[in-house]
């Protein structure tokens, strides 16, 4: 073989490997940033700590996101030494205690209320701090009838605002449910999320049927996607285009959690629980590729 055939040798060769190479890395599909994680509510709201972690640890579940008034009872009258244990017990477990799921919600045309439900999140942030979660979670519940929608979206913003600065001093984040009759639909929330404007505001995507524009979620994902701190997912069997979002979600570098809100089960059998939390994360996974 004289020179120019290894030269031309070794061209077809390199251009051969790399083709080869190229093919190899588009077939493995690129696996999310993100992780799988459960909400409380519903599959898990009678389980105390102890059993939350256990199940979790099985079924390869990375994080939780508490939910309040359940039986593990992470509440704002819990005392000091009470949450240093929570802490330590997630801490010692591997598991992340992602956020605390409350119910304060901003839209009433009650001034009394609305402020009753912002000084109720702010004992829930400090209660974020001392058992290491990372943020707290409120929503929007229903546009009131009577009163005009642009009033009630800036309302509820404007009492985030608030939200934030307690969160601001306690180290964590509010993160607004893209939720409520009327307040879920994705361009409302956007709206009040302009009207927050508070960088340790964001939103947990909520996996609603109104996200779904002629089949697909993107016009919403669109909408909402620079507010993403946290998410939910819901029935994966279910119509919902989970491909798309997780599609997007990577798009962006969403690396946090995507938490299952599921409904509970009849059966108290260990065994079946962990069964079927195996079976949905494995249909999870099969989603994410």
């Amino acid at each position: 073989m004289n020179r120019r055939e290894f030269i031309q040798g070794s061209m077809m060769m390199f251009g051969a490997a790399a083709f080869a190479s190229a093919s190899s890395a588009q077939s493995i599909p690129r696996q999310p940033a993100f992780q799988l994680g459960l909400v409380t509510y519903n599959l898990a709201r009678s389980w105390d700590v102890p059993t939350l972690i256990a199940r979790c640890r099985a079924t390869g579940f990375a994080a939780v996101e508490l939910r309040t008034t359940h039986a593990h009872g992470v509440e704002p009258d819990i005392g000091a030494a009470r949450r240093k244990e929570i802490r330590q017990q997630f801490e010692d477990s591997g598991i992340v205690l992602w956020g605390l799921g409350t119910v304060c919600e901003f839209h009433s045309p009650d001034a009394a209320v609305v402020r009753e439900n912002i000084e109720t999140c702010k004992r829930f942030c400090e209660l974020a701090r001392d058992v290491g979660a990372k943020g707290v979670k409120v929503r929007p519940n229903a546009l009131p009838e009577g009163v005009p929608v642009a009033k009630t979206l800036e309302q509820i913003g404007r009492a985030l605002v608030e939200c934030g600065q307690s969160g601001a001093e306690n180290g964590v984040e509010i993160w607004l449910e893209v939720h409520g009759q009327g307040t879920q639909e994705p361009a409302n929330i956007a709206r009040i999320m302009q009207h927050c404007a508070h960088p340790s505001v964001g939103i947990t995507w909520n996996s609603n049927p109104t996200d779904i524009k002629g089949g697909s979620v993107r016009e919403s994902f669109e909408l909402l996607k620079t507010y993403i701190r946290s998410c939910h997912i819901t029935e994966l069997t279910n119509n919902y285009p989970w491909r798309e979002l997780f599609g997007l979600l990577k798009g962006i570098g969403y690396n946090r959690y995507t938490l299952a809100e599921i409904p509970g089960l009849e059966t108290t059998s260990v065994a079946d629980i962990e069964r079927f939390m195996r079976y949905y994360r494995a249909l999870w996974q099969e989603l994410c590729r």
